[in-house]
């Protein structure tokens, strides 16, 4: 009986908890309602900026654009482009919230909020940037925003991420050049020669990309590919490639000695020097 008692007590206050909880969300879902239907714009900004602190952002977002015409041309309009490119921000709604960071720093390019919006609107795209495989567009617009805002504001607080989001970008670019050429060499002679093509793609991701982090992968793919060139060459171009062949072996182990391809590496060179007979 007393452990009925004590389970019911449980159960009463779990139940009270939780009409206290709906009560909470209900009276918020009133105050939000009339606010949306009050006609003082003041009070929607003031409601606004709460609900942002509070991590409201829809709410945030919608009061906002209920009072920008109203305060539009007025001191208080730049404050409201900046808490809605924010508010979007925190929805995660990357593609509005570069729109209206665009929108505030044509509005006040040099306004309170400029360098966070400079920022902000190659962050949003770095965020937005899609997998390697897919087009890349928006990570060279994230790019040329990044290298705007480090030019206007060296100094900032922002640069120092602004740098090392631009570098991961570079890389992601670096990246779909060397799936290219890696789709290059696996083709090989199917319809043409593909190696070539390999070559040209590696070599113009290296001097694009000079800092990305793939290049011993760009640079054994250029390895290979000139092996394979000399190996399925006719023969009067066979010992031309091999020199060539040879001379990338010896870049290649210079540069990278511990390479994990160096036991292949050297396996190639076996066969470079039967061609050239050294």
């Amino acid at each position: 009986m007393q452990a009925f008692l004590i389970t019911m007590r449980r159960n009463g206050l779990f139940i009270l908890l939780i009409m206290v909880a709906l009560t909470s969300v209900l009276t918020g879902c009133g105050e939000y309602q009339k606010l949306l239907k009050s006609r003082d714009p003041e009070e929607k900004y003031q409601a606004a900026l709460n609900y942002f602190n509070q991590k409201q952002y829809v709410k945030s977002q919608t009061l906002l654009d209920d009072v920008a015409n109203y305060y539009k041309g007025t001191e208080r309009s730049e404050d409201v482009l900046a808490y809605l490119a924010r508010s979007y921000m925190g929805q995660k709604a990357y593609e509005s919230a570069t729109n209206y960071y665009e929108a505030y720093v044509r509005n006040y390019p040099k306004g309170k909020y400029a360098a966070e919006a400079y920022f902000q609107i190659g962050h949003c795209q770095y965020l937005d940037s899609p997998d390697a495989r897919l087009d890349q567009a928006i990570t060279r617009k994230a790019i040329d925003a990044f290298t705007h805002f480090v030019e206007l504001y060296p100094e900032s607080p922002y640069a120092e991420q602004a740098y090392r989001e631009m570098s991961e970008l570079y890389d992601k670019l670096a990246l779909k050049e060397l799936k290219s050429a890696q789709l290059y060499y696996n083709l090989g002679t199917y319809l043409g020669n593909n190696y070539l093509s390999c070559e040209i793609t590696c070599k113009n991701a290296l001097k694009n990309y000079p800092s990305n982090k793939y290049q011993e992968d760009f640079n054994w793919l250029i390895l290979q590919s000139k092996y394979q060139q000399m190996v399925n060459s006719f023969e009067e171009l066979k010992l031309e490639r091999a020199r060539d062949a040879q001379d990338e072996y010896y870049n290649f182990v210079t540069e990278y000695p511990e390479s994990k391809h160096r036991k292949e590496a050297e396996r190639m060179l076996v066969q470079i020097k039967k061609t050239t007979k050294e």
